[in-house]
């Protein structure tokens, strides 16, 4: 039965049972009764075994080791629901214990499934909204990357702080404005996009664009901008025909 065709109530036991289930199985580093959760096919079965990892290692600090040996013996194994879950669990964790988990995201963004490359994303973008002084400094040094999808990966994961704070990313993405590489390159003007429809940002985003060196990137994020405006129109702080007429008004 799918987690979601449960009663509330019910999910609400399950969710118990799941924690419960894990903790006891971490502590005694019995992996085969941690694996099927951490592989279940529905989606939900296996957030609420990552939720679980990251309850028990905040309220059972005497487990921490036990856990961390744990992730990290999962982490090789082959499926890749399974290193998914592994990196959604340091995820949890990270909110609190950036540190302890951060090999598993420096493997996890070079992994060979793109489900786990994106569990990075979601993960350091959800940790960056609580744990910002260890996630930023983590991407920045990341931006830099010889590895490409490392420098793409650790762009968007700024994407959700930078809606709240562009203050404190702008400078990090600033480091992509001469990115060679198209996947990487699109992806920094996804961010900015993003970024500019979300209340207080456009006019502050749209000045730190403009004074970059390389004018091309601001030609793309205005483009980028416009559109995101018109797509999100009901969700934006101003209208597609203002941001129009507030960049021809710009005379860039």
């Amino acid at each position: 039965m799918a987690f979601y065709e449960l009663t509330k109530e019910e999910r609400k036991q399950k969710y118990i049972d799941i924690l419960d289930n894990i903790c006891i199985a971490m502590q005694n580093n019995v992996l085969s009764e941690i694996k099927p959760l951490f592989d279940h096919q529905d989606t939900y079965f296996r957030k609420a075994a990552y939720l679980a990892v990251g309850k028990i290692y905040v309220s059972e600090p005497k487990m921490i080791k036990d856990i961390l040996e744990c992730l990290n013996e999962l982490f090789q194994n082959e499926s890749e629901r399974i290193r998914q879950t592994v990196i959604y669990s340091c995820g949890e964790i990270a909110i609190y214990d950036f540190e302890s988990v951060r090999e598993f995201f420096d493997k996890g963004m070079i992994d060979d499934h793109h489900s786990v490359r994106n569990a990075v994303v979601g993960s350091l973008k959800k940790a960056g909204g609580k744990n910002p002084d260890k996630i930023l400094p983590y991407c920045n040094a990341n931006i830099v990357s010889s590895n490409l999808e490392t420098r793409r990966l650790s762009c968007h994961c700024l994407e959700l702080r930078g809606r709240e704070h562009p203050q404190e990313i702008i400078d990090i993405l600033k480091f992509l404005q001469y990115e060679k590489i198209k996947r990487v390159k699109d992806m920094l003007i996804h961010v900015l996009g993003q970024i500019s429809y979300k209340k207080g940002c456009l006019f502050y985003v749209t000045k730190q664009v403009e004074s970059w060196d390389n004018k091309e990137i601001f030609r793309l994020y205005k483009q980028e901008v416009i559109e995101v405006h018109g797509r999100y129109e009901n969700f934006s702080e101003f209208s597609q025909d203002f941001v129009i007429s507030y960049f021809e008004n710009l005379n860039v």
